[in-house]
């Protein structure tokens, strides 16, 4: 994996651009690594799909036609780097816990500010600094961006940043700053939670690792006596219906909002992600209905008199 992230800036060419150096790029990827914990879901895998994701939209859309390679940096750095060192117990755990991150951030998205901390601490290390042949002042812009696109994927701030995208599609201009700032941190999100995009074969795994993840946590909540995550109880909550509210009121409204922008996503992104709903949707229905077969037969049974009070009604 690490190795075909190396590919992805050399295809793009930014390692001649930037002036990054392969045997400093080998010690900071291999840094990467080695700060993505062994959790059951956010792990150096998912940090690779989303990189993966990121890059595959970078050619799908052709981005490089329009967008500054400085702005592809950005745009893959933060895909790397937007959930290191993630524990495995999202920032409502994290609040509700008082942990050192939630006292550390003040409660602000404090995995998605750490992330960004751990990813900068790391250029600090010997012979780390990949980015040491930037200038200061497109250091500076770098680190802003990275920042900004990663402090994006924080789902508290979902509906806040797919408005705000929204309401610039029909006067997107790509000159302007804050118009191409929200198109970078918009393809980081979409990267983010991209699973449901692909085969079911490969999203079905990553959902059972997230929902590991989910287990843990909530046992924790409630060994710990912390307010419980609602949609993390796995007794009450089950698959079909969690994956149907996520793609139908989440997923889907973005990914067709950047269809909108650029049309050439929607047979690689929508389509699928519309596939992944019926297929979640059946599975709904299908539960509701053993549901109610299991409830007529309860029925039934208690309708009927056992054999017992059937025996004693005979002796009298």
């Amino acid at each position: 994996m690490m190795i075909l992230i190396k590919h992805m800036f050399t295809e793009l060419g930014l390692h001649t651009t930037f002036h990054l150096e392969m045997p400093v790029f080998n010690q900071w990827i291999c840094q990467v690594y080695s700060k993505y914990k062994g959790v059951p879901f956010h792990n150096f895998k998912h940090c690779f799909m989303v990189t993966q994701m990121a890059y595959g939209l970078i050619w799908l859309i052709e981005l490089p036609q329009f967008l500054q390679d400085f702005d592809l940096l950005v745009l893959l750095v933060s895909a790397i780097c937007h959930d290191i060192d993630h524990p495995g117990f999202n920032n409502a755990y994290q609040i509700n816990c008082r942990t050192a991150l939630a006292l550390r951030y003040n409660d602000i998205s404090p995995l998605e500010n750490h992330h960004c901390a751990t990813a900068f601490e790391i250029l600090q290390k010997p012979g780390c600094n990949l980015f040491r042949n930037l200038s200061t002042e497109q250091f500076k812009r770098f680190r802003e961006g990275v920042i900004r696109c990663i402090m994006a994927t924080d789902m508290a701030r979902h509906n806040e940043l797919h408005k705000a995208f929204k309401a610039v599609i029909p006067v997107f201009d790509i000159n302007e700053k804050e118009h191409k700032d929200l198109l970078l941190s918009i393809i980081v999100k979409v990267s983010d939670i991209s699973n449901e995009a692909r085969p079911m074969d490969v999203a079905m795994p990553w959902l059972e690792a997230l929902f590991k993840e989910f287990s843990n946590q909530f046992r924790l909540e409630r060994e710990s006596g912390i307010a419980m995550t609602p949609f993390m109880d796995l007794e009450k909550v089950n698959k079909p219906s969690s994956q149907v509210g996520f793609i139908k009121f989440v997923l889907l409204p973005l990914y067709q909002t950047l269809g909108e922008l650029f049309p050439v996503v929607i047979p690689e992104l929508v389509w699928p992600v519309k596939k992944a709903l019926d297929y979640w949707t059946e599975m709904e229905r299908a539960l509701v209905v053993e549901k109610q077969r299991k409830e007529i037969e309860i029925n039934k049974l208690s309708a009927t008199p056992s054999k017992i009070m059937i025996n004693v009604m005979r002796s009298r």
